[in-house]
């Protein structure tokens, strides 16, 4: 039995009652809480009403697909692990998928000891990455303009909140909170991510080209977070 087990709130969107049955059959018998639906629109209702430790989300689903219920609840600041559940063939799907938001994904069909052993890992970075939140100092600072609250997870230019999505705020506070220090794609891949991120390093450049629409003046001439070319990203110094 997993040691996370008597503690873990799994929230099983699919639309297969067979899989959906047998998901639910092999995770209480793993000893977690288990919660699902067959359909994205009372997915989506759920996940914004209710805590849950991870989400495992098919992407093929009546009403509203996988992908679209991924980037509602992140841009809801939802930032609860999520494991695609596939079975199409087309990678763009996939990487679409983490680009919005999700964290991992397994392929259907795919044997229960190994969904287990990926809820484990991502439950682990999970755990990971709060104790490492927990331990930061640097909380609250302002950084060429922007202030940046860590605890409450706030970004304001000029007194403005701007909105920023999970992964987004993770990566600007990242590079914020080391100025001048570069961090290769991969690196913040690991960091922002997780090590066992299965997508393109080109998501970074697309939530850099995201985060710089929101903070910089012109987000085609940069001056806050800034391209080392052939290498990665840094946040400017003062």
């Amino acid at each position: 039995m997993l040691k996370e087990s008597k503690k873990t709130n799994v929230y099983i969107v699919e639309d297969d009652k067979n899989i959906r049955e047998a998901l639910r059959y092999n995770l209480i018998a793993q000893g977690f809480n288990v919660e699902f639906t067959g359909d994205g629109i009372s997915a989506i209702e759920t996940l914004l009403n209710k805590t849950f430790d991870i989400i495992l989300l098919d992407l093929m689903l009546p009403g509203i697909d996988g992908l679209e219920i991924c980037k509602r609840i992140r841009s809801e600041n939802v930032d609860t692990p999520i494991i695609i559940l596939t079975a199409k063939n087309n990678e763009i799907d996939k990487i679409v998928g983490l680009e919005l938001g999700a964290d991992d994904y397994v392929s259907k069909p795919f044997s229960m000891p190994e969904l287990l052993a990926r809820i484990k890992a991502n439950l682990r970075r999970n755990l990971i990455k709060l104790e490492k939140t927990k331990s930061i100092t640097r909380k609250q600072f302002t950084h060429l303009d922007t202030f940046i609250d860590l605890d409450k997870r706030i970004v304001k230019i000029n007194d403005k909140n701007i909105f920023f999505r999970p992964k987004e705020f993770d990566l600007l506070y990242k590079l914020m909170s080391n100025p001048g220090k570069v961090f290769t794609r991969e690196k913040l891949i690991e960091e922002i991510w997780g090590f066992q991120y299965f997508g393109d390093t080109r998501t970074v450049d697309v939530h850099i080209r995201w985060i710089r629409e929101k903070i910089e003046s012109d987000s085609e001439r940069p001056q806050k977070i800034l391209t080392v070319r052939g290498f990665g990203y840094k946040s400017k110094l003062e």
